[in-house]
């Protein structure tokens, strides 16, 4: 069942004994919605917790204290935030699947698997919806304003893709008027690499491949690249936005070997292809812009799916 805002705000206000689920490989935007719903929750009296992530990386740390569910703690309601299906659940969601309560996301993919449902894919973060729920209730608190300003700035890449709207600018502007160090999240996010950051940059660019006179670019990380460099989860947090700022490149494709015989792949285009037509023939989807998938196989094997995918959606 679809939800409204309001609809949203109510139910949620009528609930109690809250877990709040974020998705796999945890970005800014599920662990920043996570965090601002379940201190909003407690605001109102409720009891509130977000669900461990195994997968979350340090960079999170921060914002995630007090907030993580006690081992033994028993929920009455389900409520994933910025999840778009249960294929996304991690390995300690599992038990979850098919008990989804409410389903909060902004992904044009998402497949309804809750028993309600508030989904917009007109907002560039799931913290702008966020925003608007938690507003039917109260003025947003530092608090609260912290962890939705790191979920709107980064699934925006600090409001420099696409998908940013004026209604993001609003959003982060009434954040920001909280008293939140945005300049804090701004440099933690966006402007601080690690050493080995960025020797995983320039391992990729001298293995970078062009296609379409340089305007498709396929860049791969191996298991042997990260286990060489030593790398973290860490060090290769949204590593997808990296190969998009080289200059003539409009479809930008990073492939990452997860484990043997398995690669996850995040395909950023322009205006000119639907990043989200081209997962969803691998199994994948999210946005038109940004998307993802993953493919059975070697770096070779992904490589050869997700130009087959692409050249079909571009011959469509």
């Amino acid at each position: 069942m679809a939800m409204t805002v309001q609809e949203t705000a109510r139910w949620l206000q009528s609930r109690d004994g809250y877990l709040i689920l974020t998705h796999k490989r945890p970005d800014g935007d599920t662990l920043g919605c996570a965090v601002g719903l379940c201190r909003a929750l407690r605001k109102l009296g409720k009891a509130a917790w977000v669900l461990p992530n195994e997968d979350a990386t340090s960079l999170f740390d921060p914002y995630l204290e007090g907030v993580l569910a006690p081992a033994d703690y028993v929920p009455e309601t389900l409520v994933s935030v910025d999840i778009a299906s249960e294929g996304l659940f991690t390995g300690s969601e599992a038990c979850y699947k098919g008990k989804v309560d409410l389903s909060i996301d902004h992904h044009p993919s998402n497949e309804g698997f809750a028993a309600l449902n508030y989904v917009d894919p007109s907002r560039a973060a799931c913290g702008e919806i966020l925003y608007d729920v938690i507003t039917q209730w109260f003025p947003v608190s530092e608090e609260i304003a912290l962890p939705l300003y790191v979920a709107v700035a980064t699934d925006t890449g600090c409001f420099m893709y696409s998908n940013t709207s004026p209604n993001t600018h609003r959003v982060a502007a009434a954040l920001m008027e909280t008293g939140i160090d945005a300049a804090w999240v701004n440099k933690r996010h966006f402007r601080t690499k690690s050493y080995t950051r960025l020797r995983i940059e320039a391992r990729i660019m001298e293995t970078l491949e062009l296609r379409d006179n340089g305007q498709t670019a396929l860049a791969a990380i191996s298991l042997a690249d990260l286990k060489e460099l030593n790398a973290r989860e860490e060090d290769v947090e949204d590593i997808a936005a990296f190969v998009g700022q080289l200059e003539g490149v409009h479809t930008a494709v990073t492939i990452r070997e997860i484990q043997p015989g398995e690669c996850k792949l995040s395909v950023r285009t322009g205006a000119d292809l639907n990043a989200s037509t081209v997962c969803a023939l691998l199994g994948g989807g999210g946005h038109a812009a940004a998307s993802g998938c993953t493919v059975m196989g070697g770096i070779a094997d992904a490589k050869r799916a997700i130009v087959a995918a692409i050249e079909q959606v571009r011959a469509s």
